[in-house]
């Protein structure tokens, strides 16, 4: 090669360098972290993570082609959830996805830097992940769980259901879903004086004081329950729909998992969609939005299932019109 050429060759490879490298650097491989906060054996919660993926997929991310997607499951485990906010946030990932209320506040005090998506999370603003639901301000934003008055909702299906209960009882683990006394209580209080019924709320830690809560609901007549939203409560479902069908009382749950499993009836948010729209989120923050840019969402699509098996069982005949307007009908 001639000197001339050779110079030549030397300048346009050169140039071509910091294309090279800056197709590398576009192309390397994206992490999310993704930290749940029920069990990895919960074949419902693994469910909604692959509609988390598949969301990816959709907007052009897959898990071990563009991305990696570093998951911890924390099974309702508070120590485990500030134990793991910290091992994700270390991985210094992309993006993490933030599963409830709880997951998201040890997230919060683990980094102000690193973008969160929460999905299924009570009381955002209530909570303090976000200065307000149209501009978060921060780097937390994400989909929401449910409206306050969802809690009179709850309390017209069961007089529907249930026609001649006179005392309602909210049960909740006020340590996993903190934001149910403040944002959902007052709006059951509300709910239970305006259709001028008791209402009482049962707030639980463990299957022993769920035991003790259901069993009071029992002892008198005229009692139903309200399985408060709550990944505790997802986690301890089938312990509380057993208890439910041995004490013979009726209950409305807002995970759909519960009627599925066995519960009377639930009426709550679609957590599939909930984290299918979780995704989106995730991708514009992967290609440069900024959360505290993303305003958060609340959910658009319910869900309310019947089961009439449960249903018979108590010796209770649903209206037609209530099945009528189900989205599912377990016989």
């Amino acid at each position: 090669m001639r000197r001339r050429e050779f110079i030549s060759f030397l300048g346009s490879t050169a140039a071509a360098w910091p294309l090279a490298a800056s197709a590398q650097q576009t192309e390397r491989m994206r992490r999310i972290g993704v930290l749940m906060a029920l069990l990895e054996t919960d074949q419902d919660a693994k469910a909604l993570l692959l509609e988390f993926k598949r969301g990816l997929a959709e907007s052009g991310w897959t898990d071990g082609g563009n991305i990696r997607l570093d998951i911890r499951w924390a099974g309702g485990d508070v120590d485990l959830m500030r134990k793991f906010a910290k091992e994700l946030v270390t991985l210094n990932p992309d993006v993490i996805l933030a599963n409830s209320s709880p997951v998201t506040l040890a997230l919060q005090r683990e980094t102000q830097t690193v973008p969160i998506v929460f999905a299924i999370v009570g009381d955002p603003l209530g909570s303090g992940f976000v200065a307000s639901l149209a501009h978060p301000g921060r780097n937390i934003t994400g989909l929401g769980l449910f409206e306050g008055s969802i809690a009179s909702k709850w309390l017209d299906l069961l007089t529907q259901i249930a026609p001649g209960f006179s005392r309602a009882t909210l049960m909740f683990n006020p340590d996993t879903a903190p934001y149910i006394r403040s944002f959902l209580l007052p709006s059951f209080e509300n709910s239970v004086k305006y259709l001028t019924m008791a209402g009482t709320a049962a707030p639980v830690r463990g299957e022993a004081e769920i035991e003790a809560a259901v069993t009071e609901v029992a002892r008198e007549p005229k009692g139903a329950l309200i399985v408060g939203p709550d990944n505790f409560m997802d986690i301890h479902r089938r312990f509380i729909i057993s208890l439910t069908a041995r004490y013979a009382v009726p209950a409305i749950y807002h995970s759909p998992d519960s009627a599925r499993d066995g519960g009377l009836i639930s009426y709550g948010a679609d957590f599939a969609d909930i984290f299918h729209r979780a995704a989106r989120y995730a991708d514009r923050i992967l290609r440069g939005d900024k959360a505290s840019e993303l305003p958060v969402q609340l959910p658009v699509k319910y869900l309310m299932i019947i089961n009439l098996q449960t249903a018979k069982a108590l010796g209770l005949e649903v209206p037609s019109a209530l099945l009528v307007s189900a989205d599912e009908v377990i016989e």
